[in-house]
């Protein structure tokens, strides 16, 4: 009676084992098709870059002053 019950207990977790790893592999291919159609449908248009202007570095008073606003930007938007 006892080894009747084991092959139950033992089939019943094959079964569930089973049902577990199939729904894991359903999942990871869906995920791997919606990825794939995101990336084909999804593709960003070209856009212009924006190249940032470069600062003349000779003239230090210009230097002071962007780092002076960084630096009242943030403690601004740490303080409210």
């Amino acid at each position: 009676m006892d080894t009747n019950l084991l092959l139950q207990g033992t089939e019943l977790m094959v079964l569930g084992m089973g049902i577990v790893f199939g729904f894991l592999t359903v999942l990871v291919f869906t995920l791997r098709g919606m990825s794939y159609l995101a990336d084909r449908l999804g593709q960003p248009e070209e856009a212009a870059e924006a190249t940032p202007l470069p600062i003349d570095v000779s003239d230090n008073r210009q230097l002071v002053a962007v780092i002076s606003a960084a630096i009242s930007r943030y403690r601004a938007s740490r303080a409210g």
